[in-house]
């Protein structure tokens, strides 16, 4: 049974959103609309059309036998900087400031729309590369991880600072706070990486550096390639930062507590997007 054009625009970007970095060929939406090759190909360009108009991403056609139709997740230059710019605002609210100088990010993480927003934000910087996993550890990186293992379309692993027996045989390392000086701990399961993958590491807030350096480290136990690593926002630190090549989303400037003031400024995400999509062009 054949498909009204409108119909199957629907159902084609909801296939290509829910299926990203996904090879499909031509001949599966030929057989699934029971459509004509040449119009599902005009369909593809009206889609692509808009996704570019719309910041949406970029959906490729590869042609040959084993070509097809890809949907890479990205966002616009213009995108970014209206939502970043509102996530800086609301992270400067003095209500979420914490005893001990500690902010409040629950809210913003927890928000499903924001993060979905996130995602596609970190996700847009490695769209082009090989990823196969995205790292993070416990406990509010991991909304982060989840959202841009979405748009990936690949898994996401979480480090622990305690073993579960659910998680079966770990590998661990020891680490050094930056910030507190103090040795850590954190875990991985064996089963959670294969050998020479390729992460990208993802982390709510840094400060020193210390935790995203010990994931960095465990990396290396599995034999795994890092690819990147992006914070959600990052706090002036006067130390020396154990991770220096890092891309973050917002900047906690400064916190005063007696004051109960922040101040917040866009993180380098802006000019890592920049040379990301000089590249593509």
């Amino acid at each position: 049974m054949k498909v009204r054009r409108s119909d199957r625009l629907i159902d084609m970007t909801s296939y290509l959103l829910d299926h990203p970095r996904e090879l499909i060929s031509l001949p599966f939406f030929v057989r699934r609309y029971d459509s004509a090759k040449s119009s599902i190909s005009e369909d593809l360009a009206i889609i692509k059309r808009t996704f570019n108009t719309r910041g949406l991403g970029r959906v490729q056609t590869l042609p040959g036998a084993a070509g097809g139709v890809q949907y890479l997740p990205g966002v616009s230059q213009s995108g970014a900087t209206d939502f970043l710019g509102m996530m800086a605002l609301k992270l400067a609210e003095k209500e979420r400031l914490l005893p001990g100088g500690y902010l409040y990010l629950s809210d913003l993480l927890g928000n499903p729309t924001y993060l979905r927003m996130i995602g596609r934000l970190i996700a847009a910087l490695y769209v082009d590369q090989q990823v196969d996993a995205v790292m993070t550890v416990a406990t509010k990186g991991i909304p982060i991880a989840q959202s841009v293992a979405t748009c990936l379309g690949v898994p996401f692993v979480i480090v622990r600072r305690d073993a579960k027996i659910t998680e079966g045989a770990t590998v661990s390392v020891n680490y050094v706070s930056a910030s507190s000086s103090r040795i850590e701990k954190m875990e991985l399961s064996k089963r959670s990486l294969p050998e020479g993958a390729n992460v990208v590491i993802v982390d709510d807030f840094m400060k020193g550096g210390g935790t995203i350096h010990g994931m960095h480290d465990l990396l290396k136990e599995f034999e795994a390639e890092l690819v990147g690593i992006t914070v959600f926002a990052e706090a002036t630190f006067a130390g020396q930062r154990v991770e220096t090549e890092y891309t973050s989303l917002l900047n906690v400037v400064a916190v005063d507590t007696h004051a109960s003031e922040i101040k917040v400024e866009l993180g380098n995400y802006l000019d890592k997007l920049a040379a990301v999509t000089s590249d593509q062009a």
